[in-house]
């Protein structure tokens, strides 16, 4: 029996892909020389306006000017130079403030008779893993992903530079016995230079798509949507309000899994909506490339100003080699789930985020500087030892 799922992507032009990556370059700027510091940061676009806003508390001297330059490099790097959103004639407002002292209370002492350091908030936490690619992604968020970051590449080497910054890929494929086998439907909207017709950027784009995406993936069946409105001239915040934390799906599984609801960008990882949901990729992740299971789920709670979480659930989906309670107990003796266990097992207060802001913050390759530590299996035998 066939099964047709759906996954999105955008680019970093997207509007709300642009805030996400303000948001986390404002957070590496304060953890380059402030490991503990504390920040919420959130960032809206709309129009030529930029507003930045949220809690800030660290051992750092900053000005409003400091938080604007990390903007305003922010939208020049990612190609808005020219027009009322770009980086010299946005206007910048920034609305950053101190922490609440009643939340840092929680972080900082735990309750009761638990001391150690809680969590940030309260909520639940999804990690995913599957055999659908080497990445162990889900094969259409991977592939998606993979479209509108190849393209933004070649937009930027100048390769396609009648090409702008906003684009959208979205990926149908059909599936045979828990296989990717083919594309049903290619969906892509880029932005592009004004003069262009659709005709030409399906010319551009069609034949990109097909060299990217795996051969024999895309046959005379597969439906092609290029900009399917036609012209898509007026882009980014000037087209469509952004703002961090929207795209949440995008950033995870592309609907493969579920998802707690909390965003990641502009969030330290004191906060479990990010650093729990690295921790539960990291996990499941290690769980299918030990072979102890084809797809993992595992699903992480916590309570604010709790040290430890509340529950742990595994899910195998029917292809664990172990029952899921030993997996569990296993899960837990190799890995400290507290907040801070887990900042240090994956070494995350250091400034390894920006990358994370577009093309999803699982399935990339860690690298020695510190960036996608989630993404390693390097627990394999840890996990086999405790079972």
């Amino acid at each position: 029996m066939s099964n047709i799922p759906t996954s999105e992507s955008v680019s970093e032009g997207h509007p709300d892909k642009l805030c996400d990556r303000i948001s986390d370059a404002v957070l590496d700027f304060f953890l380059q020389d402030d490991p503990t510091a504390r920040v919420a940061c959130e960032t809206a676009a709309m129009n030529d306006k930029l507003i930045i806003g949220g809690e800030i508390t660290a051992d750092k001297d900053y000005t409003s000017a400091d938080i604007e330059k990390i903007a305003r490099d922010a939208v020049k790097d990612i190609g808005y130079v020219e027009g009322p959103f770009s980086h010299e004639n946005l206007q910048f407002h920034n609305f950053l403030n101190i922490q609440s002292p009643d939340i840092a209370q929680g972080v900082d002492a735990g309750t009761g008779m638990d001391k150690e350091e809680g969590a940030g908030d309260q909520g639940i936490m999804f990690g995913y893993a599957c055999r659908e690619t080497d990445v162990l992604m889900p094969a259409p968020i991977y592939y998606s992903h993979l479209l509108v970051r190849e393209l933004t590449r070649l937009r930027k080497d100048g390769t396609y530079d009648m090409l702008l910054p906003d684009m959208k890929s979205q990926l149908t494929l059909r599936y045979e016995d828990g296989i990717p086998t083919g594309i049903d439907e290619v969906v892509l909207s880029t932005q592009h230079k004004d003069g262009l017709s659709q005709q030409d950027i399906k010319n551009i784009v069609e034949p990109f798509i097909i060299n990217t995406l795996p051969d024999g993936w895309i046959n005379q069946d597969t439906k092609f949507h290029i900009n399917p409105t036609g012209k898509f001239v007026i882009g980014g915040p000037v087209g469509d309000a952004g703002l961090t934390g929207r795209k949440i799906i995008v950033d995870t599984y592309g609907g493969a899994a579920p998802h707690g609801g909390g965003a990641f960008s502009g969030k330290d990882p004191t906060k479990v909506d990010r650093s729990a949901a690295y921790a539960a990729r990291y996990l499941a992740k290690n769980v299918v490339a030990s072979g102890l299971a084809d797809r993992c789920t595992i699903q992480l709670s916590y309570a604010i100003g709790v040290s430890r979480p509340i529950s742990v659930h595994v899910n195998t989906h029917g292809t664990g080699k172990v029952e899921w309670q030993d997996l569990s107990r296993a899960i837990q003796k190799s890995f400290d789930l507290s907040p801070k266990g887990i900042r240090t097992h994956l070494k995350l207060n250091k400034p390894i985020y920006t990358p994370t802001s577009a093309y999803g913050h699982f399935g990339r390759a860690p690298t020695d500087d510190g960036h996608f530590s989630w993404e390693k299996t390097d627990l394999i035998e840890t996990l086999k030892n405790n079972l």
